[in-house]
């Protein structure tokens, strides 16, 4: 009897070893820093719900909007995504003063798609020098894809001198006597703008006969207007924010001033920006896309779109299909999935990094055909394709070959 107490003794401390030490290693193949948990990945961005450039803060509710479907339909690998979206009114300071509070007080994993060159540029070192993820940010400066500076950082959309040597090609090609004027912001990003013209242009930079640089607190950029039409141009590039686009729009049709207009990818939404420039004013924009354009019949029975249209019914029905913002949102929360996908139990700051840089031929729902994402620890370019595109007054139409810059 005493020997059979003492073997049912042993034998539940044998279980109770193995359980612990099976938990023990469970817990080992998990992986975690400030943010993530079994149950929960909390992540921050910043947009401007507030502002001049509030119409582009849909890309937040978007994005809101997605995580609610992949968390409604489980998370991923078991944990519910929570994205806390501040306010920043497109203000740098703001911009500051709002992610320091995500990072010391809400504690977030990383931050996503915090809009804005100046926004992004103001908390790019802090989020560096603390190693936190600064991903797929919403901005385009070339300082967004500098693995060797910034590794932290990673963009999402091409960069703005990738866009605009593309822009340069099609001129050379196209109009190689034009004489060119440039619309834009007047800080680091738009300085990025006339570096990457003027080396897509390059033996013919003196192409470039008028710059025309704006500040962001500006009430209107009708002053640039006058002045690039005063310069003699013939072919315009407008790569203002959409406020500013969609105000020179408008005011080169007042003064019926009507050059070869081509439009930033950035600006180029029918709903933000064409519509309050006016439909008919907007007719013959040129402009450049690697995604497929909602509305366009080409894509009617197309699997990807069909999987946003049902996204939007069910969980943004108040959303502008219209919008490139919308369908631009999408994919950048699409493709963070993908990444958190990837990083299994490894939720830790590292390995979101490790897997955001070695993506291999990834398909977005919304990518046109053809195109997918691959980056690597020395190649942080997400996008890194075009086509070309005119508006018919109704719709963008693509036209041309592809491009790569």
């Amino acid at each position: 009897m005493r020997m059979g107490l003492h073997a049912c003794a042993l034998g539940a401390a044998i279980t109770v070893a193995a359980i612990l030490v099976t938990t023990a290693a469970f817990a080992q193949s998990r992986k975690y820093d400030p943010g993530a948990s079994d149950t929960e990945i909390r992540i921050g961005q910043t947009m401007p719900y507030s502002g001049p450039l509030s119409s582009v803060a849909v890309i937040g509710k978007t994005e809101a909007a997605y995580f609610r479907m992949i968390n409604a339909r489980g998370g991923v690998n078991g944990r519910k995504i929570n994205l806390i979206s501040y306010d920043d009114a497109a203000t740098p300071p703001k911009t500051v003063e709002q992610v320091r509070k995500l990072v010391e007080g809400d504690e977030v994993l990383f931050t996503f798609q915090t809009l804005g060159n100046a926004s992004n540029i103001a908390v790019q070192k802090y989020l560096n020098d603390r190693k936190i993820p600064q991903l797929f940010v919403a901005g385009r400066a070339t300082r967004f894809e500098d693995p060797a500076s910034f590794p932290w950082t990673m963009g999402m959309a091409p960069n703005l001198r990738t866009e605009i040597r593309v822009y340069a090609r099609y001129i050379l090609d196209n109009h190689p006597n034009a004489k060119i004027g440039l619309l834009y912001q007047n800080d680091e990003g738009g300085r990025d703008y006339v570096v990457g013209l003027k080396e897509g242009l390059g033996a013919k930079a003196a192409m470039l006969v008028a710059e025309a640089p704006y500040e962001p607190a500006d009430p209107t950029v009708d002053s640039q207007v006058v002045l690039l039409k005063t310069a003699g141009v013939d072919l315009l590039i407008n790569m203002a924010a959409p406020k500013f686009a969609a105000q020179l729009i408008r005011k080169a049709a007042e003064l019926n001033w009507r050059p070869v207009h081509l439009l930033g990818v950035g600006a180029s939404s029918i709903g933000a920006v064409l519509v309050p420039a006016g439909l008919d004013n907007s007719k013959g924009l040129i402009s450049a896309s690697s995604f497929k354009e909602v509305g366009d019949p080409t894509w009617a029975d197309d699997e990807g779109m069909k999987k946003w249209v049902a996204f939007m019914d069910a969980y943004y029905p108040e959303g502008d299909r219209k919008s490139i913002f919308t369908t631009y949102a999408y994919s950048a929360a699409e493709l963070l999935v993908q990444v958190l996908r990837q990083c299994g139990d490894d939720v830790s700051r590292a390995n979101i990094m490790r897997q955001a840089t070695n993506l291999r031929a990834v398909k977005l729902d919304l990518l046109l055909p053809g195109l997918s994402v691959s980056t690597s620890p020395a190649d942080y370019r997400v996008v890194k394709e075009f086509r070309m595109m005119r508006f018919s007054g109704e719709r963008w139409e693509p036209f041309g070959p592809m491009v790569t810059d």
